[in-house]
Order: structure tokens, then C-alpha cells, then sequence
């Protein structure tokens, strides 16, 4: 159900570009593996330049493998995501589909559009936007907080500013201590 859903998702995508479609069509009956974990997502490309579930114990033409933290990724920093994935295979499918996946961009207003109208659904989708800056900041605010909390009320986690100053009292004691070493060992060579 869930590799329906996904090529559904995909398809509707890619049918809402004809230029990721057309580049598709060149590479006709060849497999991708999608891994996330344990899960496979086998897809097959068409003539119609799209997806339909591939044969999940077939020989894929090209495999990718999502970092754990993808479900992260794709809220927060979506190009570090395909940079982060390991890619194996055929490199020119491989480059096709990294560009198709850099520049694919879902259009949630047009679909929405159909469904309320073009009105509503722009102030919807405006207000979807606001709504997840709004609870981006809440986090970021949160975590700033608990940093804080740690480094300053209840010091378990040593401040940037504390570490810097330790490793310069290190590094200006370091030369001072070669020189007592220098003098401790000239000093045992002339005892013997």
C-alpha cells in the first residue's frame, strides 16, 4: 500500500512536468531500488516517461540508499538530502534522476485550487507556510533553550567559550613544558 501510495505521488509529480517525463523516457524499462532502512521501494520506469512498482527481487539498473534521518531532511534542509544519499549504478539514471529530484517541485496550490478554489487555496497554502515557519522557530527556540539550560543553569554541557579558553591555556603551557622537559633531560645527561 505504501509503494502505491508513493509511485501515486511520484506520478502525479511527474505528470505535472513534462520536461522530468520527457528526460525519463530515454531510460525506458530500467529499475531503481529506493531504500530507506529495511524499506524497499522497487520502481520501474514506463514509456510514458513515469513509475510503476518494480520487481522487488530484480537487478535495479540503480540503487539509492536515504540517510536514517531523511523524514528530517526533507522538513528542514531538502538539498542536503541527495547529497546525503548513497547512489549506486548506472551513472547517467543516476544523474537523470538527481536532477529530476533537485528541480521537481510540487505545486500543493494548483491541486488544492481544484478542490476549494483558487482563492481559498492560495490564503490555505499561505497559512500552511506561516503556520510551519511559526512551529520551525517554536523548535529552533526550544532547542536554543535547552542548550542554554545545560551550558548555563545546570552546566553538563561545556560552553564554546569554555572550550576555547581551555585549549589556549593548553597550547601556552605547552611551550613552557617542552623547555622544563628540555632542562630536566639536559640535567640527567650530565649526572651520568
Amino acid at each position: 500500500m505504501l509503494t502505491r501510495i508513493a509511485i501515486g505521488f511520484l506520478n502525479h509529480l511527474l505528470s505535472g512536468e513534462d520536461w522530468a517525463s520527457r528526460r525519463l523516457k530515454d531510460f525506458t524499462g530500467q529499475t531503481v531500488n529506493v531504500m530507506l532502512g529495511t524499506l524497499v521501494l522497487p520502481l520501474e520506469i514506463t514509456a510514458d516517461g513515469l513509475f510503476v512498482a518494480g520487481d522487488k527481487n530484480g537487478t535495479a539498473t540503480v540503487n539509492i540508499t536515504l540517510p536514517a534521518d531523511t523524514a528530517t531532511r526533507v522538513l528542514t534542509d531538502k538539498a542536503s538530502l541527495l547529497s546525503a544519499a548513497q547512489i549506486s549504478g548506472s551513472a547517467e539514471l543516476a544523474e537523470c534522476l538527481g536532477f529530476i529530484f533537485r528541480n521537481l517541485r510540487w505545486d500543493s496550490e494548483s491541486d488544492l485550487a481544484r478542490l476549494v478554489g483558487d482563492i481559498a487555496a492560495r490564503r490555505l497554502v499561505a497559512g500552511g507556510k506561516q503556520a510551519f515557519q511559526w512551529q520551525r522557530r517554536q523548535a529552533q527556540n526550544l532547542a536554543l533553550n535547552v542548550a542554554e539550560y545545560f551550558t548555563e543553569e545546570n552546566p553538563t554541557i561545556a560552553r564554546r567559550q569554555d572550550i576555547s579558553a581551555y585549549c589556549a591555556d593548553v597550547d601556552s603551557l605547552r611551550d613552557p613544558l617542552e623547555r622544563v622537559e628540555k632542562r630536566i633531560a639536559s640535567l640527567e645527561r650530565t649526572q651520568i
